[in-house]
């Protein structure tokens, strides 16, 4: 009988003479785990299959709990990564309640693999892995770095920042780990990797080239964008932002723009991909905690030290028809024989109120005397400290990269 919680193993290859294939047949059991998406009423969910003693068994790696575990978690420490972001470094900046550092994520019917920084280098041997998107994706980034980065030595990795371009090198495996700051996918007037803080922000839905230039020989692509998009209506330009007098701009319904922002990248994804060479991930969206009034607490996640229990719980910040959306334009994408795995973090990720940065973070602007006396006016409920929960985001990642085979 197989065990409920089963450690997940994928590829596991083993030697049976033929006279004794009938007895081994009866003695162990034969795992045989792959990854299949299902788009149920819920959405796309990561499922993953094993058989055992003949019985076909799914575990959904999505669905589960969040375990306190102060033995094996966190995976480092934020004072021993060199990369670390002073917008994710929690503990430098004050906060003294770890806690956050501890959860361990459990799916209901299996467990996920055991991070092995080494296995996952040498998987990523003479390859570059490249995260695609906002801010979120690139705090994901960072979580990735930090996870290898005490794994090598010190003259053996580097760090190289090409504008909106950052490139983490594992040199001994000639491995690359890189962030593109593309906040809306396509091409806006927030491109700037420093300088997006722009009040009317305007998208050319069409245009994807100018970014996707630099991830076209990826063999691993991560993709990740919601956090700009929310509002009502975005302004679309048709035309050059080099030439605004030629340009048309028009206001449209932020679901509708983002869409068609989609699609684009969802056709630049089926011209320009290597099928049978580069894994495809896109991050569903990540939940933010900005209203206390969802889980009955004080005005959002400033304070806040515990994670939601009950799994019934769903932020009124986090939009389903957006998820709906992306789910439509990856289900097409498989249609035209194009793989893109969904990460669907967002249930996950809605339990944990208390993993944001708050008010322990580097203040990239002078606070005003009126937000120091309400601290909660500017707490940073939308990005995650580290350690923490983009660090599980990345052990779902690990498990595809290193446990499945295109």
């Amino acid at each position: 009988m197989a065990k409920k919680n089963l450690e997940i193993v994928v590829n596991g290859t083993w030697g049976i003479r033929s006279s004794f294939r009938s007895l081994i047949a009866v003695l162990i059991t034969v795992l045989i785990i792959t990854a299949v998406y299902l788009t149920q009423e819920s959405g796309i969910r990561l499922v993953w299959e094993y058989r055992s003693n003949g019985l076909l068994s799914k575990c959904d790696l999505f669905s589960g709990k969040w375990v306190f575990d102060n033995e094996t978690y966190p995976l480092y420490k934020e004072q021993q990564c060199t990369f670390m972001s002073d917008q994710l470094a929690c503990e430098k900046f004050g906060r003294k309640d770890l806690s956050y550092q501890n959860w361990r994520w459990q799916p209901h019917q299996c467990n996920l693999p055991k991070f092995n920084a080494t296995a996952l280098l040498e998987r990523l041997r003479n390859k570059r892995l490249v995260f695609v998107g906002d801010s979120l994706n690139r705090g994901q980034w960072v979580s990735m770095v930090c996870l290898l980065d005490s794994w090598i030595s010190p003259k053996l990795k580097s760090m190289h920042n090409n504008g909106s371009l950052n490139a983490f090198k594992a040199i001994e495996f000639n491995a690359s780990i890189e962030f593109y700051w593309a906040p809306l996918l396509v091409e806006s007037n927030s491109d700037d990797s420093v300088n997006h803080r722009i009040p009317d922000r305007i998208v050319r839905v069409k245009a994807i080239e100018k970014h996707a230039r630099h991830w076209t020989d990826a063999d691993i692509l991560v993709f990740d964008s919601f956090v700009w998009w929310r509002r009502p209506e975005m302004k679309v330009l048709w035309g050059s932002f080099e030439s605004p007098d030629d340009a048309i701009y028009k206001e449209i319904e932020m679901l509708r723009v983002y869409e068609m922002a989609l699609r684009t990248w969802s056709d630049w994804v089926e011209v320009h991909v290597n099928r049978t060479k580069t894994q495809l991930f896109f991050v569903s969206m990540s939940p933010t905690h900005e209203s206390g009034e969802d889980w009955g607490g004080g005005e959002n996640c400033y304070k806040e030290t515990d994670a939601i229990l009950d799994e019934r719980y769903w932020g009124n910040d986090t939009n389903p028809k957006v998820m709906r959306v992306l789910e439509n334009v990856l289900d097409e994408l498989k249609g035209r024989g194009v793989n893109v795995q969904m990460l669907n973090i967002t249930q996950l990720s809605e339990y944990r109120k208390e993993g944001h940065p708050s008010i322990y973070r580097k203040q990239w602007e002078t606070l005003t005397e009126t937000q120091i006396a309400n601290p909660s006016s500017y707490a940073d409920c939308v990005h995650w400290c580290l350690p923490g929960v983009p660090d599980v985001w990345n052990e779902f990642l690990y498990a595809y990269i290193v446990h499945h085979q295109l």
